[in-house]
């Protein structure tokens, strides 16, 4: 590879990639995020360039493999350029008709548009389609767009311009003065302003300095920082090196979790490049500055999130939170000034550079500026990974974006900001996302997990779920959230066990708000929303389960009961032989009942009867 020692290098490289680009006719992007990899798109893409190939289309035809387009719910996706014709669920058998058909006719393949599910038409181009209209795309400017394990695609989108203005125009000081005007704020949960904290490292006086990239995505349905490290690893490269020139660090560390092996490979890919190309390592591009960076592999641990248990467990420590001050700007990893950021928050800044701050600070709210990227995901038609300005609301996410609730479904609640978060319902379906909003409305706005629930979700169940994933995600250092949460899952479950009494109402609330404001770090601090939340806004079903034993969802299995039908069981004795406890007595061709005793509510008969003789019922049970 060329080794750049100039930006006018680098702008003069851009100008020739851009006009090498033009040779091609037609540019088809298959998406190579994780997501469609499992549904076979890396053979699709070989498929569709072996018939290029074979047709003999290698001069004008081009294969670009991306990262993910976000529309995770009708992927793989392939998107044909430059007439922007969308496809969805392409399988590989589909390669041939795609090529013969659409590049060499010019007939597209309508079975493989996209169906819009509130109009039943079909949609060939992305721009109108309403998962896509609504949303500004810029920490996710690329993903979909560029080849992420080439290093020209991205060079040939303004890659590493923003490094290059910083070092050889602007310096240190504008560029932190150029991030603290655009008012972006942190990505990774906790909101604090990028700038600001860019600036305490850059005052702190040390011989070595750190940047840090928290690429420890833990909250259950959240996949934003991993799809951005799929698809555009190169801008948070590029960030980061921007990041340790103003601050003064020459070394770069991504700790990432050892689960996103496509993340790492491209992102090792991407550095290994970036040094190639001059764009990491030393005198970068003629300005005397040296950065580098290496990955720190992470097992998974949700509470490794937290910035002062990322960096323990960077040091070969548990990793467990420890109180703040010093906050790692002051004394971080190995003792040394540290600056955490999350992988969204830098994939911000060569953007912020490029437009300027004004241009970004006119996106979203008063407070909250920019976009904020979702994991949408539940009860919702269109699943996939969304960005939108702040100030979005929360219908236009669930019912334009997302194409409203599966099978027709009433809406009943959205759990926003992961495990750490709350549930908000319809009442909040038109408060404008942000974060002063979210927190204001008992929710938050995390790391941008959004699981979208319906009529037939159990809110104390919900709750339980949460609990559950905290019980096992607490590092255990402090009493109230490695004790605590464990009393509060103990609690719930008695509850949707039909064991709860009107005490454990109370304990709820009590124990919940101790642990709240007793807890060590941010975790424990924010795990009993789950369940304050869903009290909040769905008291009446903790009602139902505490007094009646009752579960109006039919989700907790100990309130309900299985019952067979007289006049629709034919005695064929598939239940009887299916039932692992034998809780169904009867002998052939007779009525068979069921033990409720001894029933454990697995379901094993309702799926082996073939006269839906047996039904569910959730009935009211009087209290002991």
């Amino acid at each position: 590879m060329t080794k750049l020692k100039s930006l006018a290098e680098l702008i003069k490289m851009k100008e020739m990639l851009l006009q090498q680009k033009k040779g091609y006719s037609k540019h088809l992007h298959v998406c190579g995020g994780t997501g469609c990899q499992a549904a076979h798109s890396k053979t699709l893409d070989m498929n569709l360039k072996e018939i290029i190939d074979d047709k003999g289309l290698n001069n004008s035809v081009r294969v670009v493999t991306t990262g993910c387009f976000g529309f995770c719910e009708k992927g793989p996706i392939v998107k044909v350029l430059p007439d922007n014709t969308f496809y969805t669920e392409v399988k590989p058998a589909d390669a041939r008709e795609i090529i013969e058909d659409h590049i060499l006719k010019g007939n597209k393949v309508e079975r493989l548009f996209y169906t819009d599910p509130a109009t039943n038409e079909k949609v060939s181009n992305s721009e109108e389609m309403g998962f896509y209209k609504k949303q500004l795309r810029i920490a996710l400017r690329n993903c979909g767009a560029i080849n992420p394990e080439d290093i020209h695609d991205y060079i040939e989108n303004d890659g590493y311009q923003a490094l290059g203005k910083v070092m050889l125009v602007y310096g240190a000081v504008e560029t932190i003065d150029i991030i603290k005007k655009s008012g972006l704020r942190g990505r990774g949960g906790g909101g604090f302003p990028t700038g600001l904290k860019w600036e305490i490292t850059s005052k702190v006086e040390a011989d070595q300095k750190y940047v840090v990239c928290n690429a420890d995505e833990g909250d259950p349905g959240a996949f934003m920082d991993r799809a951005i490290l799929e698809g555009d690893p190169h801008s948070v490269i590029e960030a980061m090196a921007i990041c340790g020139y103003t601050i003064g660090a020459t070394k770069g560390l991504v700790y990432i979790r050892a689960e996103y092996p496509l993340a790492i490979t491209r992102l090792k890919k991407a550095i290994n490049q970036a040094r190639e190309t001059g764009l990491l390592g030393t005198d970068i591009m003629g300005s005397g500055f040296d950065f580098d960076i290496e990955l720190r592999f992470g097992a998974g641990a949700f509470v490794c999130g937290e910035e002062t248990a990322l960096i323990h467990s960077m040091e070969g420590l548990r990793g467990e939170p420890t109180f703040k001050p010093p906050f790692p700007s002051v004394s971080g990893y190995l003792g040394k000034p540290t600056n955490v950021n999350n992988v969204e928050t830098f994939a911000n800044i060569p953007v912020i550079i490029n437009k300027g701050a004004d241009w970004f600070a006119s996106i979203g709210t008063e407070k909250s500026k920019g976009t904020k990227v979702f994991a949408l995901a539940g009860k919702i038609n269109n699943v996939g990974l969304i960005e939108v300005p702040m100030g979005t609301t929360l219908r236009e996410i669930i019912y334009e974006i997302g194409g409203g609730i599966k099978d027709g479904k009433k809406f009943k609640a959205i759990q926003t900001g992961g495990p750490s978060g709350g549930c908000l319902t319809e009442k909040h379906l038109d408060t404008p996302i942000d974060y002063d909003n979210l927190t204001a409305a008992g929710s938050m706005m995390g790391s941008g997990g959004m699981i979208v629930l319906d009529e037939d979700d159990c809110m104390v169940s919900v709750a339980k779920f949460y609990l559950d994933f905290i019980v096992e995600e607490s590092c255990g250092k402090c009493a109230p959230c490695r004790v605590g949460n464990k009393r509060l899952y103990e609690t719930l479950e008695r509850i949707t066990q039909g064991k709860g009494t009107p005490e454990d109402l109370e304990r709820l609330k009590n124990l919940s708000n101790v642990i709240k404001e007793t807890s060590l770090c941010g975790l424990g601090q924010t795990s009993p929303n789950p369940v304050l939340s869903t009290m909040e806004n769905f008291w009446d079903e903790y009602v139902e389960h505490v007094y009646e034993k009752k579960c109006r969802s039919g989700q907790c299995k100990a309130l309900l009961n299985y019952h067979i039908e007289e006049e629709l069981c034919v005695g064929c004795t598939a239940c009887k032989r299916s039932c692992p406890v034998n809780a169904i007595t009867g002998d052939k061709k007779q009525l068979h009942v069921i033990n409720q005793d001894i029933c454990i509510k697995c379901g094993a008969c309702e799926e082996k009867c073939a006269f839906d003789a047996i039904t569910i019922r959730i009935e009211k049970k009087i209290p002991a």
